[in-house]
């Protein structure tokens, strides 16, 4: 007889790339205590790596990394595994039009604004 109990399903992975320690962590933490199963990468290389082992399904991701930028870190994402089912996200300090075009054409899906509030997150987790 099947187990319908829900609690046994799979949490939804969450990666989050960001070099500011403390945005990441709050980020984590924020997952977390709703559920969802989540990793933490400090760089773009890092952030790659930990993406192609863990296979979350979302990817909230800076920009602005050391070495590999999250521009960068997102076409190979994406190039590595393009029939993965995953929700890119860009966070970025910068609002403007160039920088939303350029989001796009590295395979983003969507960007927040830094600092992004609870309910832009919670638009985002609501889609998957």
């Amino acid at each position: 007889m099947p187990n319908n109990d829900t609690s046994e399903q799979p949490m939804l992975r969450v990666l989050v790339v960001d070099d500011n320690t403390d945005i990441a962590e709050a980020l984590s933490a924020l997952l977390e205590l709703q559920g969802f199963e989540v990793r933490v990468a400090h760089s773009g290389e890092v952030g790659v790596e930990v993406a192609s082992e863990f296979k979350p399904r979302l990817i909230f991701m800076d920009l602005g990394l050391p070495g590999m930028s999250g521009y960068q870190a997102a076409r190979q994402i994406r190039e590595s595994a393009p029939d993965w089912p995953l929700k890119l996200v860009a966070l970025t300090g910068y609002g403007e039009s160039v920088v939303q075009k350029k989001v796009v054409a590295a395979g983003f899906d969507t960007f927040l604004l830094k600092p992004a509030g609870m309910a832009q997150i919670q638009e985002i987790l609501d889609t998957i």
